[in-house]
């Protein structure tokens, strides 16, 4: 028989060298996948607080990595009266940590324009401009409108966007419109379903695009990477071999300047309508037949269309709220909730809530899913916890007793972005002592080069076309479905002072043990 010299050495390299091999690629090729056509964004509620914090830091940081094409502009929309000339050294203000060059070359391409947001003229006007600075910049007739604004201008902004012509697309044969909606997308069911019909009054489906930045960070979407490119733990990854789930979001900050929102909102509708369904998806769905937006989301819906409903008559069993008093984070003293500014003195809002969730499917019938978020607590963590179920008997039974810790998956996505296998091994020496040991890998190993945060990995997702990491209106429904009824419960019952556990501000939150014992 003859021998494979060549593949005997690739054997005896990989013996050698248990490193994966390295596949040669740029790491600015993995910034941008395509061609991206030049646009215009128009942001409107462009002096608010979103625009500074999130989206021209975005904006700036891809026209930096030159992720962003050269024909490219950015038009403000806002009440406030200025020009651009004023936009512009506003903007600059928030622009740091490169050449005065650069900022100036960033400035260039950004316009503003107030606009009355219940005049239909002012809109009007907006389009003419738009369609000006179109011809002078030769941007194709691409637009990306995204709304920055609070949620209850969404309607009535969406109808003026309707009525003045900014949704038509394809006109002449070139230009696409694209519309994108912050969450909340409405405050329930109802209002969901009535924000949905304004926009698809004048939009269609895939010109709609609901942001979840969740879903856009890079280590929600390695979830997906984790699950489905690798052979290992896909076969384990069902309720043979899992005993529970934990997903955790929670955070130590207040509600800050959000009070009015929040005290409407509340932590359900804050965090669990879209964030934490969202993250629970991605653990639980299928594997699409391929990586592609509408196969992607379809595996998504079947995720929510299998949730059991909550048992509103054994609520206590399956969700706990609660609501952070003052205590002390980071050696400071912090208010407790009903003492912060905009915030009624008898509020019962609930700032934390912990669900116990199951998926009546196939997959993970009997799993419990527990989801978890809140403000105040001791620090900010998001990270979805995997535990195995324990060895099916004791082996080791009269040596080293009779518990051995069961393995634990942690799938970190803050602060630390890692993924953590927790496993049993023999301690040193005579006697036979089990230790618990941690394999770990941290997503920035082996990488320096540039990143994209997850408002501009969704920004440039908008200006492709691709829906993949948005949400799609049947998958909204189906989670505010699952949840308008314990909304609803939770507002109205008559015992609603003795539902809302209090816990300290920089603690983990109310004390779980005596409703929980997992």
């Amino acid at each position: 028989m003859k021998l494979d010299l060549e593949a005997i050495e690739r054997y005896t390299d990989m013996v050698v060298k248990s490193d994966a091999p390295d596949l040669g690629i740029p790491r600015e090729a993995c910034l941008v996948d395509g061609v991206i056509e030049p646009c215009v964004i128009v942001i409107f509620g462009a002096t608010g607080d979103l625009t500074s914090r999130k989206l021209v830091p975005a904006l700036y940081d891809l026209f930096i990595s030159e992720c962003l094409p050269e024909n490219f502009l950015m038009v403000g929309a806002g009440r406030s009266i200025m020009n651009d000339a004023q936009f512009r050294e506003r903007i600059g203000r928030s622009l740091t940590g490169s050449t005065t060059a650069q900022r100036e070359a960033f400035s260039a391409r950004l316009f503003y324009q107030p606009i009355d947001f219940d005049s239909e003229d002012s809109f009007v006007q907006l389009a003419a401009g738009l369609q000006a600075l179109d011809r002078e910049h030769k941007t194709g007739g691409n637009k990306l409108l995204y709304l920055a604004i609070p949620p209850s201008l969404y309607k009535s902004v969406v109808r003026m966007i309707g009525r003045a012509g900014l949704w038509k697309q394809g006109v002449a044969g070139h230009g696409w419109s694209r519309i994108v909606v912050e969450k909340p997308f409405g405050n329930d069911l109802e209002t969901s379903i009535e924000l949905n019909g304004a926009l698809r009054e004048y939009f269609a489906e895939s010109q709609i695009f609901r942001i979840d930045h969740y879903l856009a960070k890079e280590t929600v979407q390695n979830v997906l990477m984790f699950r489905f490119a690798n052979t290992i733990f896909e076969p384990l990854w069902n309720r043979m071999f899992i005993d529970r789930v934990h997903i955790t979001a929670v955070e130590s900050l207040g509600v800050e300047k959000r009070a009015v929102y929040y005290e409407e909102a509340g932590v359900v509708r804050d965090m669990f309508q879209n964030h934490m369904m969202q993250l629970l998806a991605v653990t639980a769905m299928e594997p699409p037949a391929r990586f592609q937006a509408d196969m992607v989301r379809d595996e998504t819906v079947k995720i929510f269309r299998s949730l059991r409903p909550l048992n509103l008559a054994s609520l206590s069993e399956t969700v706990v709220l609660g609501q952070y008093d003052s205590g002390v984070i980071n050696g400071e003293e912090v208010p407790g909730y009903r003492e912060e500014r905009g915030v009624t003195r008898d509020s019962l809002t609930p700032t934390f809530a912990m669900m116990k969730v199951f998926v009546d499917n196939w997959r993970w019938q009997g799993v419990p899913f527990y989801l978890t978020s809140g403000k105040r607590l001791k620090e900010k963590l998001t990270e979805i916890i995997i535990h195995f179920k324990n060895v099916p008997h004791s082996l080791f039974q009269g040596t080293i007793g009779e518990t051995i810790s069961p393995n634990l998956l942690t799938l970190g996505i803050y602060p630390d972005e890692k993924i953590n296998l927790t496993f049993q091994t023999k301690n040193p020496g005579a006697r036979v002592c089990l230790r618990s040991v941690t394999m770990d890998f941290n997503y920035k190993q082996n990488y320096s080069g540039p990143e994209l945060d997850a408002y501009e990995k969704a920004i440039l997702d908008c200006m492709q076309g691709d829906q993949t990491l948005f949400w799609r209106q049947d998958a909204v429904e189906l989670c505010w479905a699952f949840l308008t009824p314990l909304i609803q419960d939770c507002e109205t019952c008559a015992d609603r002072q003795d539902r809302l556990s209090p816990y300290a501000a920089g603690s983990w939150g109310p004390d779980l043990t005596r409703i929980w014992r997992q």
